[in-house]
């Protein structure tokens, strides 16, 4: 068996040679500068499409000190709400000429701080955060030596950083009272882990709509803990059953809305009003439509990235927060009043 030979990639004074132009047109060419005619642009182009060059953005970062790259951690890169974000923050970014790298950190403190690191050790311009932990001091040394990074969906703890949020306590207060209007006055909430600075907004606001409604809440009613499907199964089932069973439920994330419907069947002996955080594809099409508080997530991706390249352009202000509001969307799981 014989190798293959090693074919040297070509560079940009073969380029040159073979457009029979100066290297400093070729590279005028090859990073948009302007100096160079139409047409002998077009020869080097020729040239560059003939050999197969391609920029060498090592050499880039050597002069230039940006990778022309961000990064993007999420949660989970699988979840409908992450791949939203995600979306509109390629967008922002791809307008913006840069590449983005994604990984998730499938709420794990420690992966996330490995990943974050990684992305900063690769040298990448600026990160975007959904953060796991509560504890962001790891990233103090990428911060201070000028990598910003902003926080998206959970603020930072332990720095000063830029977050961009939706108000989980105004949704949740309003969606809460939602079904209070409709006669619910035992209503069960199911929520991710108390920690998590979501959960927790989420939590107060289903406390400040059933107190200013002047109800008091059992404690028995709050559900907290994985979002993981046999958790909330036994969750719903604990509420919805024996002789005082709540009259709805409030999911807190689309997750948990999930699972709920998935021990929820169609001939639950006393079906309880539903309203989740979070919509979710296709919710119009239950029977009865699932009603929401809908967050965001375009709105929220893309003012994260235009925060990010905000700070990469040279804005120095204080760390501030952006809070997007949500919107209830009725569509009839939680309109249906109390057995």
């Amino acid at each position: 068996m014989t190798s293959r030979p090693v074919t040297a990639r070509p560079t940009m004074k073969d380029v040159a040679a073979a457009a029979g132009v100066g290297l400093k047109t070729v590279s005028r060419v090859v990073n948009g500068e302007s100096g160079v005619t139409e047409e002998t642009a077009a020869r080097v182009r020729e040239a560059i499409a003939a050999l197969g060059f391609r920029r060498n953005d090592s050499a880039r970062l050597l002069r230039t000190g940006r990778t022309a790259s961000v990064a993007l951690l999420l949660e989970d890169i699988a979840d409908p709400f992450s791949s939203a974000l995600t979306r509109a923050v390629e967008e922002v970014v791809w307008a913006e000429g840069c590449l983005l790298f994604t990984g998730s950190s499938g709420e794990d403190p420690d992966r996330e701080r490995e990943l974050a690191l990684a992305f900063c050790a690769r040298r990448v311009d600026g990160l975007i955060v959904v953060p796991a932990g509560d504890d962001h001091r790891y990233l103090l040394p990428e911060t201070e030596s000028g990598t910003p990074v902003v926080f998206l969906d959970r603020p930072a703890a332990g720095i000063g950083a830029d977050a961009v949020l939706s108000d989980n306590a105004g949704g949740a207060r309003d969606g809460v009272a939602h079904l209070i209007r409709h006669g619910h006055r035992r209503i069960g909430f199911v929520g991710d882990q108390p920690h998590l600075h979501t959960a927790a907004e989420r939590l107060r606001g289903y406390r400040e709509a059933m107190a200013a409604a002047g109800l008091t809440v059992d404690q028995r009613w709050i559900e907290s803990g994985p979002s993981d499907r046999a958790r909330v199964a036994a969750a719903v089932a604990r509420l919805t059953s024996g002789p005082e069973p709540v009259t709805a439920l409030f999911t807190a994330n689309n997750r948990i809305t999930l699972a709920a419907l998935h021990h929820l069947p169609p001939d639950h002996p006393r079906p309880p009003a539903l309203l989740g955080f979070d919509d979710l594809e296709l919710a119009d099409l239950l029977t009865p439509g699932l009603s929401v508080v809908a967050q965001d997530p375009t709105a929220l991706g893309t003012a994260a990235a235009r925060t990010l390249f905000d700070r990469l352009a040279g804005d120095t202000s204080p760390a501030r927060r952006t809070v997007l509001p949500t919107r209830l969307v009725a569509r009839g799981s939680a309109e249906r009043p109390p057995r």
